[in-house]
């Protein structure tokens, strides 16, 4: 049988390429996405070219009506849709808590009333867990990193709020999470850290490693906020699909938790002092750039604690950061006209 499958914000980066990765194991894909964000009609002309059967539907989460009549009969759902920047939730509140909280509550209701239970895949994040400003930071060889947390940070880790966007994507994370335990519907939220790769529209505000190569790419110009010491863990855009499709396959045994998502403590990168000499090293000149204060909110370090994950779903990143970067750069080097409009 089939499955039917439906992406929310499924025309974005992560969208975009789970709707791929699931086309070609030859599953049905509805996605639904409202159009706004820079690159989605991109990325959705590209997969309707690759895959003419795939549905595209265009509304919007805050419209409950749309929502419950894009999940009627689905047999698993990709949360994806959002309002996705910190900045942008500072400026716009409302705006940010009607998408991220009401849009998640209007699809968890659409998904409770459609009577089937289908699979529900939560994409939250780790700014739930806010500023952590008690955590013990130090730094050393250019870089920041935790005093007394070897792995990262773990899904034990007190829940904080911070920003109008934690605090939207934060209550979503804890709708679904209770939808499951009140309402037995099969639902699992994943704590996203750092994702890029290939079909990233990268802005100043968000998806920071695409925006960086794309504005070298294009000679804009590149802000770093702070000193460039930041420390992330990141993760290449295939190994979360590959997660997406455990998952399912292991829902029995995920369903009802949270799992902290990134590349873990094997793939971390400085913002700029580690990043600079890979992309010096693929563009072949020395890249300038200027430095500004630190944004609010700004961690200095994140680090995704993924053990929990991989010992309960048996997953672990493959692609090293080096590896992903360079097919990111590749990528936007034979894209270049994607983004000049």
């Amino acid at each position: 049988m089939i499955k039917r499958l439906l992406i929310t914000g499924g025309a974005g980066f992560i969208g975009s390429n789970l709707a791929k990765h699931f086309l070609e194991k030859g599953y049905q894909v509805t996605i639904f996405d409202n159009f706004v964000r820079l690159g989605t009609d991109d990325n959705a002309s590209w997969l309707k070219k690759l895959f003419p059967q795939i549905t595209i539907i265009k509304g919007d989460i805050r419209n409950y009506q749309e929502i419950q009549k894009a999940v009627e009969n689905i047999d698993i759902i990709f949360h994806l849709a959002a309002q996705v920047a910190v900045t942008t939730s500072v400026i716009d509140p409302k705006t940010d808590f009607d998408i991220n909280a009401l849009g998640t509550f209007n699809l968890l209701e659409g998904v409770r009333k459609v009577g089937h239970k289908p699979i529900l895949i939560y994409s939250s994040t780790n700014k739930v867990y806010g500023e952590m400003g008690s955590v013990g930071i130090k730094e050393k060889s250019g870089r920041y990193d935790y005093k007394n947390l070897p792995f990262g940070i773990s899904e034990e880790t007190n829940l904080d709020f911070h920003s109008p966007y934690g605090c939207s994507k934060g209550s979503a994370d804890q709708y679904v999470r209770d939808y499951e335990r009140i309402y037995d519907l099969p639902t699992v939220v994943f704590r996203q850290s750092c994702i890029y790769g290939p079909r990233q529209f990268g802005l100043e505000d968000q998806g920071w490693i695409a925006w960086f190569i794309i504005a070298i790419t294009l000679d804009k110009p590149v802000t770093i906020y702070g000193d460039g010491k930041q420390v992330r863990d990141v993760l290449y855009i295939d190994d979360l699909v590959r997660l997406f499709e455990v998952a399912i396959e292991k829902i029995h045994l995920a369903r009802g938790k949270v799992y902290n998502v990134g590349g873990g403590r094997k793939n971390t990168l400085a913002v700029w002092s580690e990043f600079s000499p890979i992309l010096t090293k693929l563009v072949g000149k020395v890249i300038k750039v200027k430095f500004d204060n630190w944004r609010p909110g700004d961690q200095k370090v994140y680090i995704s604690d993924i053990r929990l994950v991989e010992k309960e779903l048996g997953w672990k990143p493959k692609v090293k950061v080096e590896e992903g970067i360079r097919i990111l750069y590749n990528w936007v080097q034979k894209n270049k006209t994607l983004f000049i409009k």
